[in-house]
């Protein structure tokens, strides 16, 4: 009996944590839970692009394997283009080197022909890398300014419990430990969604670079390809030899 009463006295005793994630929302109040809401949005947003832009690169690279071993195969440069896939970045630089070469032998001026040409697949190239970095100015913002918009939320979390603390007429540790922690949570879930957005930015910038190089190369062969009325292109990449068939074993000579 003693020992039941003692544990009762000890749960009584016990102190009761009213602190928490929820508890400090509904201290912040209405700004609280605006940034909250702010910072959700930037993450929900930061993985969307960055799941995008990395299927995007994925695509545009696997693709490049067609480019190596069908496209230069072809007698033509618009037979090579047929053997891309429609809406590519390849198939786009493609066809813009297509037109530059029907609409080069228009031009007296050889000179200025070569720099058309030029120009037209320099702003093809243009317009499939601004593609490709779409998007990521927003990842850059994210991971900028999630930090202090989650220590806006913590400024704020702060000066509220102060004035209620100060309401009170307490100054314990108990009393400024608990709303001061609670404050810093917003800091936190800044800080977690601004480390994935900047880690994806340098990510793809990365990949974007790469693939830019690829798309430069690309064009450098579709230029050659076109000034030299396709006597230069790359080595294609050749599938291996078929093995010899093996020869059949000589019979034996009969015996006499």
């Amino acid at each position: 009996m003693n020992l039941y009463l003692l544990a009762a006295a000890a749960g009584e005793a016990a102190p009761e944590n009213k602190f928490g994630f929820v508890e400090a929302m509904k201290e912040g109040g209405p700004v609280a839970w605006s940034i909250l809401t702010v910072m959700v949005i930037m993450s929900v947003g930061s993985f969307y692009i960055m799941f995008t832009k990395l299927f995007e690169q994925n695509k545009i690279m696997k693709q490049y394997n067609t480019v190596q071993n069908q496209f230069w195969r072809a007698a033509s440069l618009k037979e090579g283009a047929t053997k891309l896939d429609k809406d590519s970045a390849w198939r786009q630089l493609a066809d813009d080197a297509v037109k530059a070469q029907e609409d080069h032998g228009k031009m007296t001026d050889s000179l200025e022909s070569h720099d058309y040409m030029h120009g037209s697949l320099q702003r093809s190239e243009d317009s499939i890398n601004a593609v490709l970095a779409g998007g990521l100015p927003f990842l850059a913002t994210v991971g900028a300014t999630a930090p202090f918009v989650g220590l806006l939320g913590t400024v704020i979390g702060i000066y509220r419990a102060l004035i209620n603390i100060g309401i009170a007429g307490s100054a314990s540790i108990d009393k400024v430990a608990g709303p001061v922690g609670e404050a810093l949570i917003m800091t936190a879930i800044g800080l977690l969604v601004a480390v994935p957005a900047v880690l994806a930015f340098n990510w793809l910038q990365s990949r974007n670079r790469r693939i830019a190089a690829m798309l430069n190369s690309f064009s450098t062969d579709l230029l050659a390809y076109m000034n030299s009325n396709g006597a230069v292109k790359p080595a294609v990449v050749s599938a291996p030899a078929a093995k010899p068939a093996a020869k059949p074993a000589a019979a034996p000579a009969a015996k006499s």
